[in-house]
């Protein structure tokens, strides 16, 4: 007992002088800090007499201040002379600077900011120290330690909308560190030292740590939103889905992201759509009578109780059928109740405009409930009908019906309509322990497709657009797509065992269901996995309410899992990871590698367990996954992984835990069967679990996994995911691009990270279509990364130079060059080949390139090879794109065989002018070099060159123009040493490339501001 209270006391002495320590740092940072001081140079407003003065405008710098004294003597002392009073000259010059104030606030990035001045000098600061693009929105500032060689470092912390910059001064040494949220891997929480609040922001070649946060979960929940939305714009993100108001970076202030995250915690927890928006969240308590009879309907009033009632605050909603809800303890009731109000009759309009505009498009075509194989039909001579009631009524007294269904379940059918009785039924329904229990048992089949509308809410996705589903099917009959050939290779792969799917019947409405999404979400289209979840839907939901179905699970409920990369279940696949250490810590420390087991969860979360589980057992998955929401998936996970967590620590290394873990997917789930599947005489609790054990002790043992803890977890992993799979494109690209270049694979990298770059500092004010490779570039920033770039320095002549070269490598007229494309020139300029530099320089001053509208000038060219995007502006695989590169190589070859076009005489004039314009900027060069003689014998050589040239040109007949060959322009500039060396000197290109990215936000910076006017 003794030594526990020495050791609390040395704990608590430790703790009071660390936080001393940290106290005195703060003071020192804060006092040696010059940038928290106030400016220097000010201009102050007196009134002689007066006490007191009024800052008018400050600076760092007298340059600074000079400049505001100039614009107040053009813009105000003018009017100074015209008051005789010098109390209203005072008042005019106040005025007008909070007038010039305001006007800056209300049209700037303060705008919509708590602290609109404090924003604006934050602002100003942060364009000041880092020079970034004007459009560069600045979010939030914080001031917080950096860490470097053990000493923290105080300063600010910007977090803008593409990029995170921190910015120390102390002792007038500065430092400066910028970092593009595209470059940021993984953001953690940490514990360094005796600190726990630290937050280490991983790129891909450091870290970074800060610490000393006010409220250290509210900046991590900032940058990992930032982050996310910066990589869902910028990266190939493969049907990621960003929310319309996070498009425009301008748009992004704090309260939006917060908005933005309490909306997101809102809709995952209700299964809500994602365009729909949180208006107002309120604390209050609502009265559960638990006696109230079915009543399905919509809002009709809002009603507000007379405030001497007894109640605080009460509100009580009013549905059709005297259904009502009573709520307490409002703090806004007034303001609440007519917003709620107001917000009814906005709906109720816009309902009618639809229901209005939906029946006028409607044609008078009936749609009879009829069963027909819609490809063994004449499409021409039939309407498109779809099934009334769920498959397994429809078929009969098939012998293998009861293989998969109870078909008699009188007990929990007469146990549901007990508890709709007491709890209501419908979307209204209230949810308790009591029917928590039910769904763990399994909902009768009789209620099942009704239960899964109700608890998932698909049920006013189907009421707010009647007739949505077979308009659809009518509008796209006999369309052909590559989703619907995809569809009808996997239509007989689903569920082939159940007799519903074995006849025309359901392989029909199948194939109906699945086109018909593909055709309303043709971002996703069709993925795999689909089929068996359709398939199931229709067994126990109508056709159109299976469709509403697919479309809550797809959209709503698991977003972002069914697209090209099943970015969502990757992603959730790391969370369950994070959850095993959580939750199952002895297991987590005996696996050598937790990955390996949460690698099983991405089958399981794709197919919500129909793949590994019994039929009947996988079907009460699903009871409870739309009941609860996504959390039961990772619960029943965790659950799985702790009845297995014994022969799971046995393993030795990550081999044999995988082989555990696949033999536990095949014994294990499979012995996973419902409680009446066993024989009367058999001991199912004692023998084996049941689906219904699984089911309770999920609940009952990680119950607590909830969203909000879920949207954290994928927050944080969703960036690390999107980076992983940016990294595969790039390694994928650079070996596509490797064989036809004699670049290096660094110096290939280098250039992606700086078109990369490009993308990330200027792609939101460009709006072009897609193109078949990642980071195309269009003119304009061509042009920049031209200049940046090139060796041919060639002073005014420079932009000239990349018009036409953009016009000579935009292949196929889509004003966009592709990443291969530009590393093919940047191969041909710093080669050592002068024969095609040459070639490379004679083709920029003959048409295409060159011609008498220079802007819309462009054609296929035969300097570099082509690889044209297909039809549908998709990206290709990998299989086909390599058959393309060989291809390429093989037309490469034929066209170098091709005689160029001849030179005009106009056109020989331009490329002389080129050349002098190069060789004089080289000149410029030397002459700060002090090597003058080479820059004369040089413009010497040209001009004997250009001399001869022009000869031969004028030595035809009268029948011929004057013309010139590129093998005559090869054959006289190999005559002149001095022009050879000029020609292959080509520069260090990765000197050139560092030195591109110090300048690139400069440039960039210019172009946004001529882009912006």
């Amino acid at each position: 007992m003794d030594s526990d209270v020495v050791e609390l006391k040395m704990k608590l002495k430790l703790e009071i002088l660390l936080g001393d320590y940290w106290l005195l740092v703060g003071a020192l940072d804060s006092v040696l800090d010059s940038s928290g001081r106030s400016a220097p140079f000010r201009i102050v407003l007196h009134v002689s007499g007066s006490q007191t003065g009024w800052v008018i405008a400050s600076g760092v710098t007298v340059e600074e201040v000079q400049k505001h004294w100039r614009w107040l003597e053009h813009n105000l002392m003018p009017y100074m002379a015209v008051f005789e009073n010098k109390d209203d000259a005072a008042c005019f010059v106040q005025g007008k600077i909070k007038g010039l104030i305001a006007e800056e606030v209300q049209g700037g990035q303060a705008a919509g900011e708590a602290d609109p001045g404090r924003f604006r000098a934050d602002l100003r600061r942060f364009e000041q120290r880092f020079n970034l693009p004007e459009r560069e929105k600045l979010v939030l500032v914080y001031s917080c330690c950096c860490w470097g060689r053990r000493v923290p470092r105080q300063g600010e912390l910007y977090l803008a909308t593409n990029h995170m910059a921190f910015y120390s001064q102390r002792l007038g040494k500065e430092v400066k560190l910028l970092t593009p949220w595209a470059d940021v891997v993984r953001l953690e929480r940490v514990t360094l030292g005796l600190l726990t609040d630290v937050i280490r922001v991983h790129t891909r070649s450091k870290h970074r740590e800060f610490s000393m946060f006010l409220n250290v979960e509210e900046v991590l929940r900032v940058m990992s939103q930032l982050a996310d939305i910066a990589l869902r714009r910028i990266l190939d993100s493969g049907g990621l889905t960003l929310h319309p108001s996070l498009k425009d970076p301008a748009n992004i202030t704090k309260r939006l992201l917060e908005e933005q995250a309490l909306s997101q915690y809102v809709l995952s927890l209700f299964s809500l759509p994602l365009g729909d928006r949180v208006q107002e969240v309120m604390s209050c308590s609502v009265w559960t009578p638990h006696a109230r009879c079915h009543t399905p309907g919509s809002i009709r009033s809002v009603e507000q109780p007379d405030s001497s009632s007894s109640l605080l605050n009460p509100l009580i909603i009013c549905l059709w059928g005297d259904r009502v809800f009573q709520f307490i303890e409002l703090q806004d009731r007034d303001q609440l109740t007519e917003r709620l109000s107001k917000h009814l009759c906005e709906l109720k309009g816009r309902q009618v405009e639809i229901r209005r505009q939906q029946q006028s498009q409607r044609n008078s075509t009936i749609y009879y409930n009829l069963c027909y194989d819609t490809v063994e039909s004449d499409e021409e001579d039939s309407h498109i009908s779809i099934f009334s009631q769920p498959l397994i009524y429809m078929m009969g007294k098939d012998p293998l019906l009861p293989l998969f269904h109870k078909m008699d379940d009188a007990v929990r059918e007469r146990l549901w309509h007990d508890h709709f009785s007491e709890f209501g039924r419908g979307v209204h329904m209230f949810h308790s322990e009591k029917i928590r229990k039910l769904v763990a048992l399994g909902i009768p089949d009789s209620l099942r497709g009704e239960m899964w509308l109700s608890f998932s809410d698909a049920f006013s996705s189907r009421s707010l657009h009647p007739h949505y589903y077979t308009d659809l099917l009518e509008k796209h009959r006999g369309e052909s797509t590559a989703a619907t050939e995809e569809i009808e290779r996997d239509l007989h792969r689903s569920l082939p065992e159940h007799p519903a799917f074995q006849s025309s019947k359901g392989i029909s409405a199948l194939r109906r269901l699945l086109t018909a999404y593909a055709h309303r979400n043709p971002e996703i289209g069709y993925c795999q996995s689909m089929n068996i979840l359709a398939s199931v839907m229709l067994l126990y939901a109508r056709e159109e309410d299976a469709f509403w179905l697919l479309t809550t699970v797809c959209e709503r409920m698991l977003p972002d899992y069914f697209n090209r990369r099943v970015i969502g279940a990757q992603v959730d696949q790391s969370v369950f990871a994070d959850l095993v250490c959580e939750r199952l810590p002895e297991l987590a420390l005996a696996v050598p590698d937790v990955s390996v087991l949460a690698s099983a969860s991405l089958s399981w979360f794709l197919t919500l367990f129909l793949s590994v589980l019994p039929f009947r057992s996988a079907v009460c998955v699903l009871d409870c996954f739309f009941y609860s929401g996504v959390s039961f998936l990772f619960q029943i996970g965790l659950a799985a992984l702790h009845a297995n967590a014994t022969q799971l620590s046995a393993s030795t290394d990550d081999a044999q835990a995988l082989t555990i873990l696949n033999r536990l997917c095949i014994s294990f789930f499979e012995q996973i069967r419902h409680a009446d599947e066993f024989p009367v005489s058999e001991n199912a609790s004692a023998n084996h679990m049941t689906i219904t054990d699984l089911i309770t002790d999920a609940y009952e043992r990680f119950g607590n996994v909830t969203v909000k803890h879920l949207e954290m977890l994928r927050g944080r992993h969703r960036i690390q995911v999107l980076q992983a799979h940016e990294d595969t494109t790039k390694d994928n690209t650079l070996r596509l691009v490797s064989p036809e270049v004699s670049l290096t694979q660094d110096h290939l990298s280098e250039l992606y990270d700086l078109l990369r770059v490009s993308e990330t500092l200027l792609k939101h004010h460009f709006k072009k279509p897609a193109a078949a490779e990642r980071y195309s570039v269009d003119r304009v920033r061509f042009k920049s990364l031209f200049e940046l770039l090139t060796p041919w320095r060639c002073g005014t002549q420079t932009d000239t130079l990349a018009q036409r070269m953009f016009t000579l490598l935009d292949e196929d007229c889509d004003s966009l060059v592709s990443f291969s494309q530009f590393v093919k020139m940047i191969d041909v300029l710093y080669s050592d080949d002068l024969n095609e530099k040459i070639r490379l320089l004679y083709r920029l001053h003959i048409p295409p390139a060159l011609s008498e509208n220079e802007e819309l000038a462009s054609s296929p060219s035969p300097i570099l090879p082509s690889r044209l995007p297909n039809g549908s502006g998709e990206m290709k695989s990998y299989e086909e794109q390599l058959q393309q590169m060989i291809e390429d190589l093989a037309l490469r070859r034929s066209e170098e065989q091709k005689k160029l076009p001849h030179m005009n005489q106009r056109e020989f004039i331009q490329f002389s002018k080129m050349l002098y314009s190069l060789c004089t900027s080289s000149g410029a060069h030397k002459e700060e070099e002090g090597d003058n003689g080479q820059s004369g014998d040089l413009l010497q050589s040209l001009a004997l060159v250009t001399s001869l040239l022009l000869r031969m040109g004028e030595i035809r007949t009268q029948d011929h123009p004057w013309e010139l060959s590129l093998e005559q322009v090869v054959a006289s500039l190999l005559t002149e040493p001095a022009l050879v060396c000029f020609l292959e000197r080509c520069g260090d290109l990765s000197e050139t490339i560092h030195s591109a990215r110090e300048r690139q936000y400069q440039q960039n910076h210019a172009l946004s501001m001529l882009q912006h006017r």
